[in-house]
């Protein structure tokens, strides 16, 4: 492979990979709980019926962010079933989802704008969790494997196969930082789900994985999207994100096929159709403070601060009041997204007593160089330029150095022009 040839690869793997909270791509199709457990074997053909609602029972305590319950779930699936590879694969993504979460690499800022470019620089997973994890993913592989040779009409086991390769492009790129091996990995898997699909247009589950590369693919660079192309991947954006829709409406794949559509629908600009998707599976999770978090996010995007800040500020006490472990920083990024929308409001005295508390609980860097920023702004608004100055220059180093463009370009542009609520970024 030439030069030029190995860099489009690997552009378009990081591409891959900048999805890993929502692009379920990776994450295996499994039951939803909202659907009835009498249904679990019709609308999952790949995990028998003896263990479907045990799979369920495992994911539905992850996505609540239970996780110890749902790694024991998890491992007493893969007891229940040892020669089933849904089994494993379910082990094996649960696993990873508890590694995102030690590594806060699970909120939609992870993966706007320039903040998901620092992503490759966090921790090491801790050994024994990745050892498992791979170990799992490889005996998920080989029994899906094993079975398309037996038969390689099986479509359940296609199936199977192409989730075990998604789901190891996503750590490969999201854990390990190893775009080549997400690039492989991922064609596996786009290939595998794209003839389930083709020879039985009812699975709609594979289309998660079938139309989230789609929509990767339709957003990149000519050069990289022709690259994809003779890789074999196909592309359309709308074609994506129609095929992620209709994934979205069937009980088997709700959850994976919704959280994917949130990132789109925001990276897009549908913000509205975003915090709509984000209240339905809040109310699913409701033990998941997290989504909570997203609500009012996605929220301030929408432009409804006043309900962003009291979504925030429930949400904030509920984290105060959870005893469970937190995402690095976590009542940091509270504070700071609840202080966004309260200077959005003209709240100012309110929205520096949450800055100042960014500062104070050990935020990571990208959301420390954004409260420098929104400190900046405070100081214009009061009038105090040099101050305003000063925030400003220690936001713009943060962020260059995070990684996160966005916020320098914003930290430079109001060092040149004050910041005022007529000249704010669009």
């Amino acid at each position: 492979m030439t030069r030029t040839r190995r860099w489009r690869a690997g552009v378009f793997a990081a591409a891959l990979a900048a999805g890993t909270w929502t692009f379920a791509a990776a994450t295996p199709v499994h039951p939803s709980p909202i659907q009835q457990s009498k249904e679990a074997s019709r609308v999952r053909p790949s995990a028998p019926p003896s263990i479907a609602d045990t799979i369920n029972q495992a994911f539905h305590a992850a996505y609540n962010l239970d996780h110890p319950e749902a790694m024991v779930l998890a491992r007493k699936v893969v007891t229940m079933a040892p020669n089933e590879p849904s089994a494993h694969r379910t082990l094996a993504a649960i696993l990873w989802l508890n590694i995102l979460f030690r590594r806060g690499a699970v909120t939609v800022d992870n993966y706007l704008g320039g903040v998901s470019k620092a992503q490759l620089t966090l921790p090491k997973p801790p050994a024994d969790l990745d050892e498992e994890f791979r170990h799992e993913l490889r005996l998920a592989t080989s029994l899906a494997e094993a079975r398309l040779k037996q038969n390689s009409r099986d479509l359940n086991a296609r199936y199977d196969a192409g989730a075990a390769y998604a789901l190891q492009a996503s750590y490969a790129a999201s854990v390990d930082g190893s775009v080549m091996a997400a690039f492989g990995s991922a064609k596996r898997a786009f290939n595998a789900h794209e003839e389930v699909l083709t020879k039985d247009p009812s699975r709609v589950d594979a289309g998660v994985v079938v139309g989230t590369y789609r929509y990767i693919v339709a957003i990149q660079a000519l050069p990289t999207r022709v690259f994809a192309y003779f890789a074999g991947f196909g592309g359309g954006k709308e074609r994506g994100i129609s095929l992620l829709e209709a994934a979205q409406r069937a009980p088997a794949a709700h959850m994976d096929a919704a959280v994917a559509l949130v990132l789109i629908y925001s990276r897009e600009g549908r913000h509205a159709e975003a915090l709509k998707l984000l209240k339905q599976v809040s109310a699913a999770y409701p033990r998941n403070r997290l989504l909570v978090l997203e609500e009012g996010s996605a929220a301030i995007r929408v432009g409804l601060v006043a309900e962003a800040e009291a979504t925030l500020t429930r949400g904030l006490a509920a984290s105060d009041a959870d005893p469970r472990p937190k995402i690095p920083g976590e009542r940091a990024l509270w504070l700071y997204k609840r202080g966004v929308a309260r200077l959005a409001l003209n709240h100012r005295s309110d929205a520096l007593v949450d800055m100042h508390g960014v500062l104070d609980h050990s935020p990571v860097d990208w959301v420390r160089g954004r409260a420098h920023l929104e400190l900046g702004k405070l100081a214009d608004l009061s009038g105090d330029r040099p101050r305003a100055l000063n925030e400003y220059r220690q936001a713009k180093a943060i962020c260059e150095a995070s990684n996160d463009p966005v916020c320098a370009g914003d930290a430079l542009r109001f060092q040149r022009r004050p910041f005022s609520f007529e000249a704010k970024t669009p």
